[in-house]
């Protein structure tokens, strides 16, 4: 079974998100800091990793860095989920290591077409 990660402060987006993740046949787990997200993938890396990219800060980019260089850091998909279409933010996240982005509120149809679109559903 495929398994995925979301790292988001809101309670309510990790539990709606690990709800789709389990509809869309993946083992998830949430987390509400990326401390506890770099233990996980230290453990076993994620296929996909939901990142929430509301507050973009040095620390989103640094986590998004520090994933890519672990085992089996550069195979997972990282897909950094946004409140607002901000060029520059979403830009530095793609930089740093991000594959896509996902704009939020998202529901099962919008994250099952953008994980269609990265190559996760196959």
């Amino acid at each position: 079974m495929k398994r995925g990660l979301v790292v988001d402060k809101s309670a309510v987006i990790r539990m709606i998100a690990g709800r789709i993740l389990g509809m869309l046949r993946f083992q998830s787990e949430e987390v509400d800091g990326q401390a506890k997200a770099l233990e996980i993938c230290e453990r076993l890396m994620p296929n996909v990793i939901l990142v929430d990219g509301t507050r973009p800060s040095a620390q989103t980019l640094d986590f998004l860095r520090t994933v890519r260089n672990m085992p089996g850091g550069k195979e997972a998909r990282i897909i950094y989920c946004a409140m607002e279409n901000d060029e520059m933010a979403i830009g530095r996240a793609l930089r740093a290591g991000a594959d896509d982005v996902l704009f939020k509120p998202f529901d099962r149809r919008s994250m099952q077409e953008k994980f269609e679109d990265i190559g996760l559903l196959s």
